[in-house]
């Protein structure tokens, strides 16, 4: 078992950055597979990039050129940097987490961004 701990959301206006931080109290932090998903009022959640224990990314289309998924092992914890952030981006941002060859999915309780015109 994992659990994470979401920090960085706020409030920012159109084409500023947010780093989004997610911190996860577990021993075996390396052998887990990290994403960020956000849900925005009204829509499903979405999926907006993953890191693999080894490294490996992968961004959804909105994502690619403006967000950064990263990954600290010495910190538990991993990274979403946002750049250029537009309105549509305004949403609850949630940590997930997967063990490798695991079955189960482990989410943290989400951080708002809004960003404004």
């Amino acid at each position: 078992q994992v659990q994470l701990v979401e920090s960085g959301g706020g409030l920012v206006q159109a084409g500023e950055s947010l780093r989004l931080t997610c911190t996860a109290a577990t021993k075996n932090f390396v052998y887990y597979d990290m994403g960020w998903y956000r849900q925005a009022p009204g829509k499903q959640r979405d999926l907006v990039a993953t890191i693999t224990s080894e490294g490996d990314t992968n961004y959804a289309d909105f994502a690619k050129g403006r967000f950064t998924i990263s990954r600290d092992n010495t910190k538990n914890a991993a990274y979403l940097q946002m750049n250029s952030l537009i309105p549509e981006d305004t949403a609850v941002y949630y940590c997930n987490a997967v063990r490798v060859k695991g079955l189960v999915d482990h989410w943290g309780q989400g951080t708002q961004v809004t960003v404004s015109s």
